[in-house]
């Protein structure tokens, strides 16, 4: 049972809201999470099974995992110009003749609102979203509230809107900050989401006025269903989690990174969350370490800080601050693109390293309070499952074994406990590979996890993602060696069916709804007890081969060279 200063601080939306002993008791007697277990699973198989019955072959196609391909971070430049449209358009026909789907784009606030408050310009995105339509793809939208530049693979430098910059010149608390006060200038802290500190706006409004621009300006393209999902930035790289990792203040993986919520705004909040806990003595953490620290090495890990009751308040606060911004933020996302034929989308972020230490220290420090008893991810699936939202998670190609032993890593522990959360809050699941990579290992686990228990040679597999998005396009990609394995991927990530044009055939197409009521803070808690993960199977029954498949493509391309 919580504490009294636990119960205080559980937050969703912008209410706080304690827990009622009495509900405690009814809830325990329930046995939701026992509940829940038995029935997600059939509810989610039931709602994703096409809206008509296959027949004969056509029953494969329900195992039929579409594939985006991430464009060039660089497509529209940081002077909002589509420069290479015919270079672009060769590359998005090799696409569509590889069988796939679609493609994924940043839609970056620093380049559309770059020249004043509300002053949009849509311009190179309508041409760019006009070849996408041309060359017969599908595509998943990024609303980007964040920089480009400074986090891994980031190979341009976009920055957040200069009239927002200048605001952050005068009032640099307008960003996250870590113990040290370096302020990390990739994204706005969620403490100002609801102060009117932006020309009159807030930092909430100003990204609902940015959606409901994108609205208007790509009606067009909304009804014509050429744009399937709305993923909206919640972070930095887009991701729902704090920026305690910034490859531009020295970060080394596998470092523990920092917390990031000592700006003024952050900290004023948190002294009002320990005053009204009856505790206004306690501090943020400063034993905590820096970024390339390992948990050992600091009090509130190695000693086990983050047990006490004081540790626990501050996680709790930490964490909670975070999912409410995503909820804020999806809230509005749903209200804007109410009607239309999308989905909502959510990225999160795979922290991996020390995700077997009993700490789960560089999970903590971005916002996921994830330990061996308290799942730290469930409750962002419940969370979504109000906004119809999709969790997007990230390193699916990973595996355990590629890890160093010092890293303490679990990739493939972590992507498993993330899906079966998701479905077991009867979300959709899709996901990304982390890193570029072309070779069969990493596509064999990625086909691993879309289909964790196989294909359904009679109708829908027991578990399926919805999607995937591979990073990214580029010449590495259409390689000559690496094309023609990731051709056979496609196949595969389509269990062996040719391209289908009408994702009705093999998922849902529906007008998005309006947000279902805010859960319910008792009832949104219940998703921190843990719950064993659905079995995966050890290996894909979709594989693309082994080390002698790739001996032999070696082979292939050595005589290929050799006699032309």
């Amino acid at each position: 049972m919580l504490k009294k200063n636990e119960q205080s601080l559980f937050l969703i939306g912008s209410r706080k809201i304690s827990r009622n002993p009495q509900a405690i008791a009814t809830e325990a007697s329930t046995s939701e999470p026992e509940r829940k277990a038995k029935s997600s699973f059939y509810s989610l198989n039931q709602k994703m099974q096409p809206p008509t019955p296959f027949s004969g072959s056509e029953k494969m196609l329900a195992n039929y995992v579409p594939i985006y391909v991430m464009l060039q971070l660089e497509v529209i430049s940081v002077d909002n110009v589509f420069e290479n449209p015919a270079g672009l358009e060769k590359q998005l026909k090799q696409l569509r003749e590889a069988g796939v789907d679609g493609v994924m784009l940043d839609v970056w606030w620093g380049i559309v609102e770059s020249k004043g408050p509300k002053q949009y310009d849509w311009s190179a995105y309508r041409s760019l979203f006009q070849l996408v339509k041309i060359c017969g793809l599908k595509l998943q939208v990024v609303m980007s509230f964040h920089q480009c530049g400074g986090n891994v693979g980031d190979a341009v430098n976009i920055p957040l809107p200069k009239w927002v910059l200048d605001v952050g010149e005068k009032d640099p608390d307008i960003f996250y900050t870590n113990r040290a006060g370096t302020r990390d200038i990739e994204y706005l802290t969620l403490g100002v989401d609801n102060l009117p500190l932006f020309s009159g706006r807030t930092a909430m409004e100003i990204y609902s006025d940015y959606m409901k621009s994108f609205r208007e300006n790509m009606a067009d393209f909304l009804e014509a269903e050429l744009i399937t999902d709305i993923e909206v930035g919640l972070g930095p790289a887009g991701e729902l989690r704090y920026p305690s990792y910034p490859q531009n203040q020295g970060w080394v993986f596998p470092g523990i990174g920092e917390f990031q919520c000592y700006d003024g705004y952050l900290k004023a909040d948190f002294k009002e969350a320990v005053t009204k806990a009856g505790h206004p003595e306690w501090e943020l953490p400063d034993d905590a370490g820096e970024y390339n620290d390992t948990p050992g090495a600091t009090k509130f890990f190695g000693s086990k800080g983050y047990l006490t009751e004081k540790g626990k308040f501050f996680l709790t606060w930490y964490s909670n601050k975070l999912l409410s911004h995503g909820d804020q933020i999806l809230d509005e996302a749903n209200k804007v693109f109410l009607g239309c034929k999308v989905k909502l989308a959510a990225k999160v972020s795979g922290i991996h390293w020390w995700y077997t230490d009993d700490s789960h220290a560089a999970e903590l420090t971005a916002g996921f309070y994830n330990l061996n008893d308290r799942d730290g991810y469930r409750t962002i699936a419940r969370m979504l499952s109000r906004h119809y939202g999709v969790l997007n998670f990230t390193c699916l190609e990973m595996r355990d074994s590629e890890q160093s032993a010092d890293a303490k890593s679990g990739p493939q522990e972590l992507v498993q406990q993330v899906l079966s959360g998701g479905w077991r809050e009867d979300i959709e699941v899709a996901g990304e590979n982390a890193l570029s990579r072309y070779d069969r290992v990493a596509y064999n686990q990625i086909l691993l996890n879309a289909r964790p228990n196989g294909v359904n040679r009679n109708g829908p597999p027991k578990l399926k993602m919805s999607g995937l998005t591979y990073l990214r396009l580029g010449d590495d990609l259409l390689q000559k060696k690496n094309f023609k394995i990731f051709k056979t991927f496609v196949k595969k990530m389509h269990a062996d069916q040719a391209y289908c044009p009408d994702p009705r055939k093999y998922g849902k197409v529906v007008a998005l709804e309006r947000s279902k009521p805010k859960i319910p803070i008792e009832e949104l808690l219940e998703a921190t007890k843990p719950i064993k993960p659905f079995p995966f199977d050890k290996e894909t029954d979709m594989s693309l081969g082994d080390a002698l498949a790739d001996s032999l493509d070696n082979l292939f391309n050595t005589i290929t060279s050799i006699f032309g």
